[in-house]
């Protein structure tokens, strides 16, 4: 096997299932089927998994295009490997209700911080206006 730079060495990868970490933290599962200079990706009977605790679902999303500044990480599954299920699979509907609690109880969390550090006589800059510096 020779060495080749950047995302040419994914050529031999093409056909082979893999996940795909998003940089908005969605994941994919799917087979690559294409991939370019840019690292953009397609890839072929799709699946985007959603975590929760110790359950999982997940969704089919079919062919699904991902622009290569998106991927924050990629990895071959490997399908040999005898998986060892720590985690139990829910239907759609129970793993986005599941997934609804929890970033409301985030929100929640973020909102009692927030409060907290405003009753200490301090201020955190919006996201947004960090930009304007």
């Amino acid at each position: 096997m020779n060495y080749m730079p950047g995302t040419a060495s994914l050529i031999e990868d093409i056909d082979k299932k893999h996940l795909v970490l998003l940089r908005d933290g969605r994941t994919l599962i799917g087979i690559l089927r294409s991939i370019d200079q840019f690292a953009n990706l397609v890839l072929h009977q799709t699946v985007e998994r959603i975590h929760v605790g110790k359950k999982f679902g997940d969704i089919p999303r079919g062919i699904f295009v991902v622009r290569g500044e998106n991927v924050v990480l990629l990895g071959e599954v490997d399908l040999d490997k005898e998986c060892d299920q720590i985690l139990q699979r829910v239907s759609i509907e129970e793993i986005l209700q599941e997934q609804r609690v929890e970033q409301q109880a985030k929100q929640e969390s973020e909102k009692r911080k927030l409060q907290a550090v405003k009753e200490r006589g301090l201020s955190i800059p919006k996201a947004d206006t960090l930009d304007d510096f």
